[in-house]
């Protein structure tokens, strides 16, 4: 039984390293969940990881969960120039039935994990080294972990400006009583006895 050893980065922030160990025979939703763990991400976003040739090129995508169930769901078209076509066209397979030694083919094999595809971040992946696996170590496990990362907190406007109302107590409230009830049927008489064809 062997193990790997990857190297995480992240480019927005500088000197951002995990290093991570796990058995090859492990599988990838194993890598996913120590990775959002030691990265300190809340773990509960959609997820992929992409299995990249030396140029960062991406050659098949391992999804959290199936993102096909559903058969009559029509695939979009693309032109073949088209940025997304590649992405749409390669491979996928599934987290939980995907074992690393099955993708793992090169000796600095590169990976690409996006996490929350609605404000994704990117991380790259690239395999240090697989070596036997020690005996009573416990495996996947966070061997490096330098700089933390600032997680992006989405602010809504709406929410902010109903946070800066507030009602002081309760004369506010008492004063928009007074406001109701300070007219009497004499204030609308006028009104009742308006006619709309008239001409002015």
């Amino acid at each position: 039984m062997y193990y790997y050893k990857f190297r995480v980065t992240y480019d927005h922030v500088e000197d951002f390293v995990r290093d991570i160990e796990i058995l090859a025979s492990d599988h990838f939703e194993s890598l996913h969940q120590i990775l959002f763990e030691s990265i300190g991400l809340v773990g509960n976003e959609l997820a992929s990881f992409y299995i990249c040739d030396a140029k960062w090129n991406k050659k098949k995508e391992i999804t959290l969960i199936d993102m096909h169930d559903d058969q009559d769901v029509e695939e979009p078209e693309y032109e073949d120039d088209d940025d997304y076509s590649a992405k749409s066209n390669i491979p996928k397979f599934i987290m939980k039935d995907s074992l690393l030694k099955d993708f793992i083919t090169d000796p600095h094999q590169q990976i690409i994990y996006e996490y929350d595809f609605l404000d994704p971040y990117i991380f790259y992946i690239e395999l240090l080294k697989a070596a036997p696996a020690t005996e009573g170590v416990e495996y996947p496990r966070c061997t490096k972990k330098e700089k933390e990362m600032q997680l992006k907190i989405v602010h809504s406007k709406l929410l902010d400006d109903l946070a800066g109302l507030e009602i002081h107590d309760a004369e506010d409230l008492d004063d928009l009583d007074d406001l109701d009830n300070s007219f009497d049927d004499d204030d609308f008489a006028d009104f009742e006895q308006f006619d709309p064809s008239d001409k002015f």
